[in-house]
C-alpha cells in the first residue's frame, strides 16, 4: 500500500525516513521572500525526528536523530545558498562569541561545497544531525548528477545550522518552525 505523502507547496514530502533508525515527519514549511507584494518561494522544508522525542522533550532534553529535507522550488545558484547560510551561521556564532578560526574554517567547507551546486527545482538538500554525534552530514541531489555529501564535524556551526532552520523567531523559515511547534505540542498533548 503506497504511503500517503504531505504535500509542502506542491512538493511531496515522505512522512517516515529512515535514516540509522525511523524518523517522523514532524515539521515542514516554505523560505520565501516578498518583494513589491509578490511572494516569491524558495525552498520546501521538512524536518524528520525520532518519535522518542516527546519523551525527551518530557525531560527537558533532546539528543535526538534530526533530519532535515529541504526541497528547491526557485532555482538559485548554490553559491547564493552558501553565503546565505554562512552569513547566518557566523552572525549566530558571533552574537554568542564562539566564531573563531576553526568555525570559519568549517564555514569555508560548506561554502566552497555549494560553490559550484546550481540548485534547479526540486533539488534536494538534506541535514543530517545524529543523536549522540558531534558531526553533521549535509547532502546535495539534484536530476542527472551523482549525490554530493559533506561532513561537518565543528560543533558550534552545527549547533548554528540547526538555529537557522529551527531556531525560533531568528529561524529561516517561520513556517516551518510554526509547524514543529504545533506538532510537538499536539504530541505532548497525547
Amino acid at each position: 500500500m503506497a504511503t500517503e505523502m504531505v504535500m509542502v507547496d506542491e512538493i511531496p514530502f515522505p512522512p517516515k525516513i529512515t535514516t540509522t533508525k525511523p524518523l517522523h515527519l514532524l515539521g515542514h514549511g516554505i523560505t520565501d521572500i516578498e518583494i513589491h507584494f509578490l511572494q516569491i518561494k524558495f525552498t520546501a522544508i521538512g524536518v524528520y525526528l525520532e518519535p522518542e522525542v516527546v519523551a525527551h522533550l518530557q525531560q527537558w532534553k533532546a539528543p535526538v536523530e534530526k533530519f532535515l529535507r529541504v526541497v528547491v522550488i526557485k532555482e538559485i545558484k548554490g553559491s547564493q545558498y552558501g553565503v546565505q547560510l554562512e552569513s547566518a551561521v557566523r552572525d549566530r556564532l558571533a552574537a554568542v562569541d564562539k566564531y573563531e578560526e576553526e568555525e570559519e574554517e568549517a564555514l569555508e567547507k560548506i561554502v566552497e561545497f555549494f560553490q559550484s551546486k546550481y540548485f534547479k527545482k526540486n533539488s534536494i538538500l538534506t541535514y543530517h544531525f545524529p543523536a549522540n554525534s558531534g558531526t553533521a552530514e549535509i547532502a546535495f541531489t539534484t536530476e542527472g548528477k551523482e549525490e554530493a555529501k559533506i561532513k561537518v564535524e565543528n560543533a558550534n556551526v552545527i549547533e548554528m545550522i540547526k538555529k537557522w532552520y529551527l531556531g525560533g523567531t531568528r529561524g529561516v523559515s517561520a513556517t516551518t518552525i510554526n509547524s514543529l511547534a504545533n506538532a510537538l505540542s499536539a504530541e505532548l498533548c497525547k
